[in-house]
């Protein structure tokens, strides 16, 4: 709910557990009052008697600018005594960038409004708009809050618009500026880092005076830093304490920052990466920044994961997909990375079939001349040489083994070796008179370029509308080195990384409302791409490329703490693994991917007969705990990163059921096993652990617990937890 004071000029926005609460003070600014566990509407009077009137600036004193400093406020102002970093940055014809933005206006309205080009949330029960205008410009910005009545997150950007008579330049838009209290209690941040095959890894780190800044400069969200950023109080943890949490909805270059101040308050900003950014806007333009998604909980880290799991299943991912049951595929990458023909995919397919899998998936390599990674981007037709039937050999093997068919892409990618590139060079990014930098041997298509987006929209739809498809993988194996299109101005480079996003964010949209029923699934080199906005367009996202039954616990750990599992895209692979080398059990690989979109990347055809029927039953067994993959409440029970388990519980909403899977990291000399303590559970209704056979009370599994099984390193085990009166079903 959205309620306006206007008595006090107060607006106060509750959601499901919690309280947002701003004025518009004396001076004009809309300073921000509170930000936590819900109150009551009286409180508003109350609040900006004893943390507002305290904090705001004078509005009578001659130096009242010097102590906008001190005051937490809904967006920074520049270059008049607000010296946090400023929330929006816009330079005018003579040069200043002064900026005092002050209240003119609100309205609410009802649902979510749409944003011009962007991902954004598909539904929302209202949206307050605060207009805010600069003193000392004609620049307007519009403040937008919507809300999910029954959610914790509430998601924010602002537009920016130029409604005076010359042109000017914005050098910064964040999407939104909140700020924290000073509450006697030490903030911390965490941040999901890594790399490639190391992705999402909980970095946590104190925060002390001084700025705390993460961001991608890669042209895309990266597999090093996740566009999100948790602020904890010290009492945080994964089951109890305050957390807030930031996840923009965009995939390329991005920034949060954690600013604290000498006197302990924490600003959060975050949005579009301010590095080498700048936009031009002609006179009544306007620009619209990516919305961003805050959560606060009082729950603990767990409790905010719960919030943002909801929040991406029921407003961002696509609904004709989010609570669907997802093929079990099996993709041929790792089988046989390039070097295929029919003929050696055939016993492949046949095998998948029999295991009971539900698609095959052809990756790289089927299309122009490609045996390498050396060609052929770009060029999407079929390589004859290698599949003599074209596709529809394959296509009708599979129907044959009733399997569907899905096929692999890497749209936004050229070869210097293609018909496309030879055709048209000056679509790649690059500039003339400097050698581009290469990886993977391959450039980058100019996706800010209208022409480039309807060239490769028209190749992929002919691929799709030729062929019986039922699935996309859409990959993309480097990040962006040069920033720069040979269709800009010189003066209009800062634009490019942004315009670039907008392209790919066009060509996804147009290529999934063509083909409504292919799902699409997104992929970058495994995670370079994880993120809400890309989420809006793949329901599903190749985690990483690292399959290893031990390490992609802990990638999948990390995920976890922002994204829902039925986001996950998670595959058993061959050992020793291609990454790491590690050998893991069979039974271990697959009890990690499923927790996820479960799938299987490896030559089946060569497996024994025993290593097949693990597999059938793997299959079997994953169709019956589907549902709460899609579906279910996660709650992490044992942390890998500091702990000898890894354990993730999943609990079905009515509390009927619960998926439990756990590995062992290490070994070391016990005399008993620790114990492990269930959690999600009611109380008051008994269950029964099915590989155990043992029924207790959900009161004693949470508060007792059972003891962690024996085991050696790597080894798993799954439990199937249900409520004892009931069977277990689907």
């Amino acid at each position: 709910m959205i309620k306006y004071f206007s008595e006090n000029k107060a607006f106060m926005i509750s959601g499901r557990s919690y309280s947002y609460c701003m004025y518009v003070n004396q001076s004009g600014y809309l300073q921000h009052l509170y930000y936590g566990k819900k109150i009551e509407e009286s409180d508003i009077a109350f609040l900006i008697k004893t943390h507002g009137k305290s904090l705001e600036p004078c509005a009578h004193d001659i130096n009242a600018d010097m102590s906008t400093d001190r005051m937490p406020t809904e967006i920074g102002s520049f270059g008049k005594g607000d010296f946090h970093s400023a929330t929006v940055i816009v330079r005018r014809s003579e040069g200043d960038a002064m900026s005092a933005f002050k209240y003119v206006s609100h309205r609410i309205t009802e649902d979510a409004i749409k944003l011009n080009r962007l991902p954004c949330v598909r539904k929302a029960d209202e949206t307050l708009i605060i207009t805010v205008k600069d003193e000392y410009s004609e620049t307007e910005i519009d403040l937008r809050y919507s809300i999910l009545n029954d959610s914790d997150v509430l998601v924010r950007n602002l537009i920016v618009r130029n409604n005076g008579t010359t042109d000017i330049d914005i050098k910064k838009a964040f999407s939104f500026c909140m700020q924290l209290p000073d509450n006697n209690k030490q903030y911390s941040a965490l941040r999901l880092a890594g790399a490639w095959a190391n992705e999402m890894n909980p970095v946590v780190t104190p925060l002390a005076e001084g700025t705390l800044r993460i961001e991608s400069t890669r042209g895309y969200s990266s597999h090093e830093m996740n566009p999100f950023m948790a602020i904890l109080q010290d009492s945080c943890d994964e089951c109890s304490g305050e957390c807030y949490g930031f996840n923009l909805l965009y995939s390329g270059n991005f920034a949060i920052t954690a600013e604290t101040h000498h006197n302990k308050t924490v600003r959060v900003q975050g949005g579009i990466n301010d590095y080498m950014f700048d936009w031009h806007l002609s006179v009544g333009e306007e620009f619209v920044t990516p919305q961003s998604a805050l959560c606060y909980s009082n729950a603990g880290l767990g409790g905010m994961s719960r919030a943002y799991h909801d929040f991406f299943r029921e407003c961002i991912i696509n609904p004709t997909y989010v609570y669907k049951s997802r093929p079990i595929l099996l993709n041929n990458w790792e089988a046989t990375y390039f070097d295929f023909t029919d003929e050696k995919l055939y016993p492949i397919i046949d095998e998948a079939g029999k295991l009971g899998m539900d698609m095959f998936v052809l990756d790289d390599g089927w299309f122009g001349k490609r045996n390498n990674d050396k060609s052929s981007l770009g060029d999407w037709y079929v390589n004859d040489k290698k599949l003599n039937g074209g596709l529809n050999s394959i296509i009708a093997r599979c129907k044959k083994n009733n399997l569907k068919f899905g096929l692999w892409f890497e749209p936004e990618m050229v070869s210097e070796d293609s018909d496309l590139y030879r055709a048209h060079p000056d679509w790649a990014i690059a500039m003339k008179s400097i050698t581009p930098s290469r990886a993977r041997n391959q450039l980058i298509l100019d996706l800010s370029k209208k022409e480039v987006v309807e060239y490769v929209f028209g190749a992929i739809s002919k691929v799709l509308q030729e062929n019986e498809i039922a699935y996309v993988k859409w990959d993309r194996n480097r990040d962006m080195t040069e920033f720069y299109s040979n269709s800009l101005l010189p003066d209009r480079q800062g634009e490019f990384a942004h315009r670039y996003v907008l392209g790919f964010y066009d060509l996804a949209q147009r290529l999934t409302t063509a083909f409504p029923k292919v799902l699409f699934e997104g992929c970058s080199g495994g995670g370079g791409r994880f993120d809400g906005g890309a989420l809006y367009y793949f329901p599903q996202i190749w985690t990483s490329d690292n399959t290893d039954g031990l390490e992609r616990a802990k990638i999948q750990w990390g995920a976890s703490i922002c994204y829902p599992l039925s986001a996950m895209s998670c595959h058993v692979s061959v050992c020793p693994n291609h990454q790491t080398q590690r050998t893991v059990p069979l039974e271990t690989r697959g009890a990690i991917a499923s927790l996820g979109i479960l799938g299987y990347e490896l030559d089946i055809a060569k497996l024994t007969e025993e290593e097949k029927d693990k597999i059938k039953e793997q299959i079997s067994r994953y169709k019956q705990i589907n549902n709460m993959i899609l579906q279910g409440d996660l709650y992490r029970l044992s942390d890998p990163f500091i702990s000898d388990y890894f354990c993730v519980l999943c609990v079905s909403h009515d509390k009927t059921k619960a998926y439990i899977v756990g590995e062992r990291f290490h070994s070391s000399v016990s005399i008993q096993n620790p114990i492990l303590k269930l959690v999600g559970l009611d109380e008051n209704t008994n269950y029964r652990i099915e590989e155990l056979d043992i029924i207790a009370s959900g009161k004693a599994l949470m508060n007792v617990g059972v003891p962690y099984p024996w085991l050696h390193e790597c080894e798993s085990w799954i439990w199937h937890v249900y409520e004892y009166t009931a069977k277990w079903r689907n």
